[in-house]
């Protein structure tokens, strides 16, 4: 009966990618717009729920095959957001979804997902558990971001390319992703590790330090012009600015926050039918605004702190919120961003003549991170194989990478044309795509973590019981 269901199973999936590769290429002449033009009159509600379920079902699907070769399903969903993206299917100018421009819309619907992925994970912090590896943070989080940097000066200044596009490539690869390594941890049991906990501290710190050295290359891009020496000031407030704010969203998410929601909980009329829930959301929506538009670092930051704070309400509230929050991302949101991320990728378009250089930039990449960070840890008090887990955990640049590698490119340090924007995109990718397997790899033979919340754990992965 086993092996008949994994039989089932398996045609199943070849049954989907079937259909998919038929939508791809067929669905114009049955599907075309009625107007001459193929786009008015087109409601753009209507060709969005096919791309939702499609990258929805392509999500399970590549998570499915992810487990069955006994890796983390994040991957699956990775690659399979290669595959529907113009590298291979080209979904989003399929003939039935054309008329309308749904990628601003599914990537609005992916920033979501990080962002209630970040707020979960801040939910099943400890604050406690944090302070104890602050000095690892510490070490680990400025060497992260330093050696990279270094290691790409290194690398891009012998291939010939100009001091600040090498510069800026250096700060974007700088950059980690946690939500990626933070979703394999969760899904794999590990985030109540010790490791676990110092990636989510270092993460902090490393996402500071990145954005404060974004901004020093800007200024130091427009140090020759006529308002060069009111850089140098713009760059002082700056780094105050996100001081402030982290301090001050911190004291409000850990003192105000949850008094907040145990006064909403003693007034029915506003915590009856899931109104603590629903606040709780409010608070992810909030902190990640005003992290971007007060204190001028990354929305996931902010979302993450105000789980912290409410990650200290008395359990059966924290349950209520968890359960809520949880289905609602990891159902709907967290897959799409993660599939978004191939979604938007044309690895076809990749010059081939730039390949040498992109392996070895990729190289370093991955070198400069688990050494940087690794170094780090272990100068913090961390044993050797856990520095090394540390330093493997901050390789993938996700999102991340590619918010900073987008400043680079309008702000026109990089070239988008050239070969060290193409490299240094691909880099961005496949850091991301290795890092799941990467992580399981370190991770191996260490019993698992105690998960706080096993129905979480659950719902990340897609395999609760219920």
């Amino acid at each position: 009966m086993k092996r008949l269901s994994l039989l089932f199973s398996r045609r199943l999936i070849i049954f989907v990618l079937f259909a998919m590769l038929m939508f791809a290429h067929g669905p114009s002449s049955v599907f075309a717009a009625t107007t001459d033009d193929g786009s008015a009159g087109v409601n753009p509600f209507i060709p969005l729920m096919l791309a939702l379920g499609v990258i929805l079902l392509a999500s399970r699907a590549g998570g499915a095959i992810a487990r069955l070769l006994n890796q983390p399903r994040v991957l699956g969903q990775l690659i399979v957001g290669l595959v529907l993206g113009p590298t291979v299917l080209d979904m989003l100018h399929w003939g039935i979804l054309q008329g309308v421009d749904l990628q601003g819309t599914i990537k609005e619907f992916a920033e979501l997902g990080v962002l209630l992925l970040m707020f979960n994970i801040g939910l099943e912090v400890h604050l406690s558990e944090l302070v104890k590896v602050g000095k690892v943070a510490v070490f680990a989080g400025v060497l992260g971001v330093v050696a990279p940097v270094a290691f790409t000066l290194a690398v891009a200044l012998p291939a010939g390319h100009d001091m600040m596009p090498a510069l800026f490539a250096g700060v974007t690869l700088a950059a980690t992703s946690v939500s990626i390594s933070a979703q394999v941890l969760l899904e794999l049991g590990y985030l109540h590790t010790k490791e676990g906990n110092a990636l989510l501290a270092t993460a902090l710190i490393d996402d500071v330090l990145a954005i404060l050295a974004v901004s020093l290359t800007l200024v130091l891009a427009g140090a020759g012009s006529a308002q060069g020496s009111g850089d140098i000031s713009q760059f002082i407030v700056i780094i105050a600015q996100m001081a402030g704010y982290i301090v001050i969203a911190f004291l409000l998410a850990w003192y105000a926050l949850p008094r907040l929601m145990q006064w909403i909980q003693r007034r029915p009329q506003l915590s009856q039918s899931y109104g603590i829930p629903i606040f709780a959301l409010i608070s992810a929506l909030l902190f990640g605004w005003s992290a971007e538009y007060l204190g001028g670092v990354a929305a996931i930051t902010g979302a993450f702190i105000a789980g912290v704070g409410l990650s200290k309400l008395a359990p059966a509230m924290k349950h209520d919120i968890e359960q809520t929050m949880s289905h609602l991302a990891y159902v709907f949101l967290v897959p799409i961003f993660f599939v978004d991320v191939g979604l938007e990728t044309d690895l076809s378009a990749f010059p081939l003549d730039a390949l040498p250089f992109m392996l070895i930039l990729l190289l370093m990449a991955v070198v400069s991170k688990v050494a940087g960070a690794g170094f780090g840890a272990r100068m913090g008090g961390f044993n050797l194989r856990e520095s090394l887990r540390v330093g493997v955990c901050m390789v993938s640049r996700g999102e991340v990478g590619l918010i900073i590698i987008s400043i680079g490119l309008s702000s026109g340090i990089l070239d988008g044309g050239s070969e060290l924007y193409a490299s240094l995109f691909m880099v961005i990718l496949l850091t991301t795509v290795l890092t799941p397997p990467m992580v399981r790899w370190v991770f191996q033979g260490k019993n698992q973590g105690k998960i706080a919340n096993p129905a979480l754990a659950g719902a990340a992965t897609g395999d609760s019981t219920r």
